[in-house]
C-alpha cells in the first residue's frame, strides 16, 4: 500500500492539486516506505439533515522525520484528518497505514495499542488532568502501557522542557504555556514514531506561543520524530519543510518549502 501510495503521488494527482504539488524527487523515493500513508480516504458523519462528507479523497505521504504544516481555513477537514491519523474516528472508506500497519483493519483495542506505542498527540485545550500533578499527567499514559520507568521518564521528560522545578504542580497551579509544556513532555515521552499537534498555540500569547512552537520543534530536531502540525498561521507553517493545504475536505496544495533542510529547526 506504501509504494501504490507513493506511485499515486507521482502518476495521479489529486484534480485540484496546485500546480507545485510535491513530487518525488528521484526515483528511489518510490522504494521507501513512508512513516505515514493515506490512499483515497473518505469520511463522513450522520447529522439530522443526513450524511456530512467531512474528508472526500485524502492522498498523502509522509516520510519518516519530515515536518508538514496542514493549512486550510476552518471546517476544511484539517482536525478530523488528524483524528482518522490518530484512529481516534473511523475512516469511512480508504486506508491509512502507519509504523508498518494499516490501521483502519485494526480493533479498537490494538488501535488503542498503537497510540500508545506510535503516536504522540498535542492539542489546543491541553487535556490535562486536573487532579493530577504534572510527572502524574505524564508518566500516566506510560504507566497503562505497562512500563516500570513511567516516572522516571516522565521527570526527564519534564526537565527537557523546563518544568523541573513544576513535577508536583496540578495544572491549575500552572500557566497555559506551561500547561501545553506539560502536554508537549506527555507527548514526547514515550517516544513516539509520529507527533500530532493540532493549533498547539491558539490559546497562548505570541511570546509564550513562541517559546512553545520553538520548544516542539527543538524536541522533533532531536528525537527526529514525524510531526503533522495544524495551523491558521502561514509564518508557523511555513517553519516545516512542506506544507500541506486542504479546502473542503480535499488537499488542494502540497509544496516544499524552499531552503528548509530536513532536521533544521527554522528560526522565528
Amino acid at each position: 500500500m506504501a509504494k501504490d501510495c507513493a506511485v499515486a503521488r507521482t502518476l495521479k494527482p489529486h484534480p485540484l492539486a496546485m500546480p507545485s504539488a510535491r513530487l518525488p524527487t528521484s526515483l528511489s523515493s518510490l522504494h521507501t516506505a513512508p512513516a505515514l500513508a493515506l490512499r483515497e480516504v473518505h469520511l463522513s458523519l450522520q447529522s439530522t439533515s443526513g450524511s456530512v462528507h467531512i474528508l472526500r479523497g485524502i492522498d498523502l505521504c509522509v516520510d519518516a522525520g519530515e515536518t508538514i504544516g496542514v493549512v486550510g481555513p476552518s471546517g476544511s477537514g484539517k482536525t478530523s484528518l488528524l483524528m482518522v491519523i490518530a484512529g481516534l474516528e473511523q475512516a469511512t472508506r480508504g486506508t491509512v497505514s502507519a509504523a508498518g500497519m494499516d490501521i483502519t483493519r485494526l480493533s479498537e483495542d490494538r488501535l488503542a495499542h498503537f497510540r500508545r506505542e506510535h503516536v504522540g498527540i498535542v492539542f489546543q485545550n491541553f487535556h490535562l488532568i486536573p487532579t493530577m500533578s504534572a510527572i502524574e499527567n505524564v508518566a500516566l499514559p506510560m504507566e497503562l502501557a505497562g512500563d516500570r520507568d513511567a516516572f522516571s521518564r516522565a521527570e526527564a521528560a519534564l526537565v527537557a522542557v523546563g518544568l523541573g522545578h513544576r513535577l508536583h504542580h496540578f495544572p491549575s497551579q500552572l500557566s497555559g504555556g506551561e500547561q501545553q509544556r506539560v502536554a508537549l513532555a506527555r507527548a514526547f515521552a514515550p517516544e513516539p514514531t509520529l507527533l500530532l499537534a493540532d493549533e498547539p498555540t491558539g490559546n497562548l500569547d505570541g511570546e509564550t506561543g513562541d517559546e512553545v512552537i520553538n520548544l516542539l520543534f527543538d524536541l522533533h530536531r532531536r528525537r527526529r520524530t514525524t510531526l503533522l502540525l495544524i495551523t491558521h498561521d502561514p509564518a508557523l507553517a511555513d517553519r516545516c519543510e512542506r506544507i500541506v493545504e486542504l479546502k473542503d475536505g480535499l488537499i488542494v496544495g502540497d509544496r516544499k518549502v524552499p531552503g528548509r533542510r530536513p532536521g533544521a529547526q527554522a528560526a522565528l
